[in-house]
């Protein structure tokens, strides 16, 4: 459907302007007169060249899902028809990636699809734990409960990645801001100082000497590091990419000295928040694991969860594989054993949940307490390190007068 540009004033004389989605131009000028925009110049809005490039269309991003979720538990709850709710969500959409999908999710379901199938046609929006916990809701007949728990787990999963996000912002901006000023003194201000220590008999002391063959290789060779650099961020990129560097680097990550104890106390709560989320719902439990797996973002978590999924299968306890994979902490292991042996396997696993969030909130507030003064030592240690070496030959010739 065409949209049309429209500029006019409003019952009040004031100036106003917006656009419109409508069929032709009579039926935009309907809609103003609806909202009473008086003499509105009206022209359908001209073709982006861009608009198709996937590298030039907005993400949609975890806000617009967590709003869309929880606008649509409502409008399901108060008892109007799925196809209406899409179609008022659609229009009032501002992203135009997530307009476009939910419009062609709204014409799937007109013609019969469901709507977890309508969804699973755009994985790259809705990933199989919301298109498998949809499902589960349509079959129950209780979508409206089942998107209000999808919307509190979405909201609770962009709080903990919020969290996490920001404890790593302030040290990777320090680091950053470091090596800036580092390379600008080697390159810049170092070569002033040498030409200067370059009318002196005597030799350099050895720090100072150090500091210049430094400066010298950096000014020299600035190109080559700079490339050398994004080899480096490509070829780690390149091996993430593969199924078994992954591995390695994600399992290296858990066994980090100070990352890897926050990183497994995210895994934890994220495991069980989408496990408990999706039981609660009705899923199976082989179904939810299979999901579970795939959504874990680690892939030492995937494989021990696959794991646990075939134990399963076979007839086991869930406590037992998850104990054998050593990835998932004893005190986890025991709780999920007894609200398994209870019949309460879903709320034992939300409690967990919210354990581990805090344990996840203290964590963090632990790693920005403790990053903050290293930081702070680590840039004072190499400015004044710096300042030393490049002062210890005047305080030398100083000494000599």
């Amino acid at each position: 459907m065409p949209i049309y540009v429209w500029k006019g004033k409003n019952s009040f004389g004031e100036k106003r302007k917006g656009e419109v989605e409508a069929i032709d131009e009579a039926g935009a000028r309907a809609q103003l007169r609806r909202l009473r925009i008086d003499n509105p110049t009206v022209k359908e809005k001209p073709k982006d060249i861009f608009e198709n490039i996937d590298f030039f269309k907005p993400a949609v991003t975890g806000k617009d899902l967590v709003i869309f979720t929880r606008q649509l538990s409502t409008m399901i709850d108060a008892g109007l028809p799925l196809v209406q709710c899409l179609q008022i969500l659609g229009k009032q959409q501002s992203n135009p990636t997530f307009k476009k999908v939910l419009t062609t999710i709204q014409g799937d379901v007109e013609t019969g699809t469901t709507l977890a199938d309508s969804m699973r046609k755009h994985p790259k929006v809705f990933d199989n734990l919301y298109s498998n916990m949809i499902e589960a809701g349509e079959l129950g007949g209780i979508l409206d409960t089942i998107l209000s728990r999808l919307a509190g787990f979405k909201e609770k999963s962009m709080a903990l990645q919020k969290k996490i996000k920001g404890a790593m912002t302030y040290p990777v901006i320090c680091l950053a801001i470091s090596i800036l000023i580092l390379v600008v003194i080697l390159v810049f201000v170092i070569p002033v100082f040498v030409e200067m220590f370059a009318s002196l008999d005597s030799a350099l002391p050895a720090i100072t000497q150090l500091v210049v063959n430094m400066s010298d290789f950096v000014k020299n060779n600035v190109i080559y590091l700079i490339i050398f650099g994004i080899l480096v961020f490509y070829g780690i990129k390149k091996i993430y990419g593969t199924e078994k560097g992954r591995f390695k680097i994600d399992a290296f990550v858990l066994k980090a000295p100070v990352i890897g104890q926050l990183t497994r106390k995210v895994a934890v709560s994220k495991f069980t928040r989408t496990l408990s989320t999706m039981l609660q719902s009705g899923v199976p439990i082989l179904d939810a694991l299979q999901v579970v797996a795939r959504t874990s973002g680690n892939k030492v978590v995937e494989r021990a969860v696959l794991r646990v999924s075939a134990s399963i299968a076979e007839g086991r306890p869930i406590a037992e594989p998850l104990e054998e994979s050593g990835v998932f902490p004893n005190m986890v292991v025991q709780m999920i054993n007894v609200g398994e042996s209870v019949g309460a396997l879903d709320t034992m696993l939300e409690k967990i949940a919210d354990f581990y969030d805090e344990e996840v909130d203290q964590a963090v507030e632990n790693l920005t307490a403790m990053i903050e003064p290293v930081m702070m030592v680590f840039l004072g240690g190499m400015i004044g390190g710096l300042v030393v070496a490049m002062y210890l030959p005047i305080f030398q010739m100083a000494g000599k007068i």
